[in-house]
């Protein structure tokens, strides 16, 4: 195997779900057990010098000691999907490179988180989806959806979407967003439905509760 043996790829539901929030939970509570961790986002857009990236939280969360361009090797600045940024920038995402770099963690760490971009079925290339990408690094797959109304629906489409691509799910994150203003009543039952209709994928409130798995 070209890349590290040990591995986990948090995919989303859609964008600003709490994939990176979880993600550095994960971190963290795996370097708490002793294990060396990598972080991984292929590609990223959006990035802007006045507000932390991703891969900046991500590598803050293993105590900043990785190169930031190892962490993300492309990085594009608008705020739209990263075919479409890269193209703004005159160039293209690199479609080797996606895979490539994670190739430069195969003796780096014990256990590499890999982060996706947007939803499941997001473009993250020219012909490449975030599932494209899950597939051809073939790590189990966590997926984080946000606690709110909508989420059945967009997390089983998520789930049917990788079961299709014969991926091994571990299990899908509730993220809170912590909007008190807007009264949803969904969040104290979105569990038990998706529970129900999810085929004994654990649906669990973090990502903590799966660490035992990766």
């Amino acid at each position: 195997m070209i890349y590290p043996p040990r591995g986990v790829f948090i995919v989303g539901t859609d964008t600003e779900v709490g994939k990176t929030f979880q993600a550095c939970l994960l971190a963290q509570v795996l370097i708490a057990k002793g294990d060396k961790v990598g972080v991984y986002k292929p590609v990223a857009s959006g990035i802007s010098p006045d507000l932390m990236s991703d891969p900046q939280a991500l590598n803050a969360a293993c105590g900043n000691q990785w190169p930031l361009d190892r962490v993300c090797p492309q990085q594009f600045e608008a705020a739209v999907a990263p075919p479409i940024a890269a193209r703004m920038q005159d160039t293209t995402v690199s479609e080797s490179l996606l895979l490539g770099g994670a190739q430069w963690w195969r003796d780096r760490c014990d256990v590499l988180l890999v982060e996706g971009a947007g939803g499941v079925q997001s473009p993250v290339s020219q012909s490449m989806t975030v599932l494209d990408l899950a597939v051809a690094l073939n790590y189990p797959v966590i997926l984080v959806a946000a606690n709110r109304l909508g989420i059945v629906n967009h997390a089983l489409l998520s789930l049917e979407s990788m079961r299709r691509r014969q991926l091994n799910i571990l299990g899908v994150v509730m993220n809170d967003l912590g909007n008190k203003e807007v009264a949803d009543a969904s969040i104290h039952t979105n569990q038990e439905l998706l529970s129900a209709f999810a085929n004994d994928v654990p649906i669990v409130r973090s990502i903590v509760e799966l660490a035992s798995l990766v």
